[in-house]
């Protein structure tokens, strides 16, 4: 067969959490779009998920565009949906070539193609841009896929895994497929629906942490984007598409201060007014407490630091490499900077209880984030400290690996328990913040409103959000007044869903 078009294909996953926010794009997807394009493929760039669509949708779009290969791609709680996708093609055409990437097949590509190889052809277990376009170059030339770094798939009843892919090194050379996107669904509800973009300026983490995918995923390696390309790219897409929101998808953007720095003066230099989201590491805010104003001038405008846990022994069990201390000196250094601050902790441990559940909302209180995520661990089979874990895990249905839902039973709690106090942690939490509403800057005021818009109206944390505004004695009316005319909104409406179907390339 002849490889022509190429659909890159969103699985139709929903868990709640991402969407509560706005509607985020496939970053990974524009770059692998790009580098197709550049190869002389025809490419539509189908985001199933943000679009909401269903299968009868996903269905009419594949049978439109004629695809020859159908890609996915798949973190552990999607990758029953990215299966099912596979299936959906296969179905269509079983000519269709079908190929999955990200960090679930990367590692688990032995389970994955042993139960699902009649459906799923090929398994990309590094960066797409260039193994992608070398599986379908090969094909195309009658080659044997075998030759291609960076593969595994199923040949004689038995997984294929090919060397490892070396690691893409100039990320200012990968071409770019913004013009792809379908720009109009991808909102930030915090900032009145503002057109949002998610940029890369770096891949990989230089952290150890047990229980994460990433540093397994670039094995701790960690390379940049320059400063001037990074800068140009989000001016380009301000002046181009309209994009007002740009969050940094990278896991450690400040890793290199100088690097850094310079993407912040540039930022102020051009007075580019797209507002920036980002996360990065508790020590390097400490290491930047002295140019905070730079962050706050630039553009930035809301920052993740990962606390995780409560305890330092905690922490040296997920190996974060920080004290606890230095997460409420990161958080206050962040709010000093007049920039909303985020942090989440990681509950449900086999030695979580109640009370120790408890102490932790109570640390969140003191170490005064204006928002605190409380997540159920989710040990992803691949990570450093699933062997700990596994006595306690409960189910392996991965689409309830979303950090919402419990996967892990502690030795003294039964799972409703568990799942009660992941709901009042985040309930006394936000009862707390929103106590103290008036102590917050005019802005942050204002963002902490439509924060609270979202966790009533949007947010899996409704029903938390709800029962808490009956039970608010202690708050001061006003902020009752309030929470009742958010409330009172938008009643009863669910997430928002995009149902037109998108224009076929």
């Amino acid at each position: 067969m002849t490889i022509k078009r190429v659909a890159l294909i969103t699985p139709p996953y929903h868990s709640g959490v991402v969407e509560s926010a706005g509607t985020w794009l496939n970053v990974g997807f524009v770059y692998i779009a790009g580098s197709l394009r550049a190869a002389g493929y025809e490419v539509d760039y189908y985001d199933a998920m943000s679009l909401w669509h269903k299968w009868p949708e996903i269905k009419a779009r594949i049978e439109a565009f004629k695809p020859d290969v159908v890609a996915t791609t798949s973190f552990t709680a999607s990758i029953i949906k990215a299966l099912e996708l596979c299936d959906l093609a296969k179905q269509i055409n079983p000519e269709v070539v079908t190929v999955l990437g990200n960090v679930h097949a990367a590692f688990c590509y032995d389970e994955v193609l042993k139960d699902d190889h009649d459906t799923l052809d090929y398994i990309v277990r590094g960066e797409g841009e260039v193994t992608l376009v070398e599986l379908l170059n090969c094909i195309n030339a009658g080659g044997d896929p075998a030759t291609v770094n960076g593969l595994a798939f199923w040949r004689n009843e038995a997984v294929v895994v090919t060397p490892k892919a070396a690691y893409i090194h100039d990320l200012d050379s990968l071409p770019t497929a913004w013009d792809l996107v379908e720009w109009p669904i991808y909102t930030y509800r915090a900032k009145n629906n503002a057109r949002l973009a998610i940029i890369s300026t770096a891949r990989g983490c230089k952290s150890q942490c047990s229980f994460c995918s990433q540093q397994l995923f670039w094995a701790q390696t960690w390379r940049a984007r320059t400063a001037e390309n990074v800068v140009d790219e989000i001016e380009m897409l301000g002046i181009t598409y309209g994009v007002q929101v740009a969050m940094l998808a990278d896991e450690l953007p400040t890793y290199d201060r100088e690097r850094w720095e310079k993407i912040l003066d540039l930022m102020i230099e051009r007075q580019i007014p797209v507002k920036l989201l980002m996360e990065t590491r508790v020590d390097d805010i400490l290491r930047d407490a002295d140019i905070m104003w730079k962050y706050k001038k630039a553009g930035v405008e809301h920052i993740y630091v990962g606390v995780e846990a409560g305890s330092q022994e905690t922490l040296d069990l997920f190996n974060k490499d920080t004290e606890v201390i230095q997460s409420k000196q990161a958080i206050d250094i962040i709010n000093g900077a007049d920039i909303v601050s985020e942090t989440s902790l990681v509950l449900g441990l086999p030695d979580d209880t109640p009370e120790s559940i408890a102490q932790t909302v109570e640390l969140a209180k003191h170490y005064n984030p204006d928002m605190a995520f409380f997540l159920a661990i989710a040990p992803w089979p691949y990570a450093d400290l699933y062997p700990q874990l596994e006595p306690y895990v409960f189910t392996k249905d991965y689409s309830k690996y979303n950090l919402v839902e419990p996967v892990i039973k502690p030795k003294n709690m039964t799972v409703e328990e568990l799942e009660k106090e992941l709901g009042k942690a985040a309930q006394k939490f936000y009862m707390h913040k929103f106590q103290h509403l008036h102590e917050l800057t005019p802005w942050k005021q204002e963002f902490m409103l439509s924060v609270l818009d979202i966790f009533i109206n949007h947010s899996y944390l409704a029903g938390q959000m709800k029962a808490a505004m009956k039970n608010g004695k202690d708050m001061p009316e006003e902020v009752k007044a309030l929470m009742r005319a958010v409330k009172g909104h938008v009643k009863g409406q669910e997430l928002d869903r995009h149902s037109a179907l998108a224009p076929i390339p």
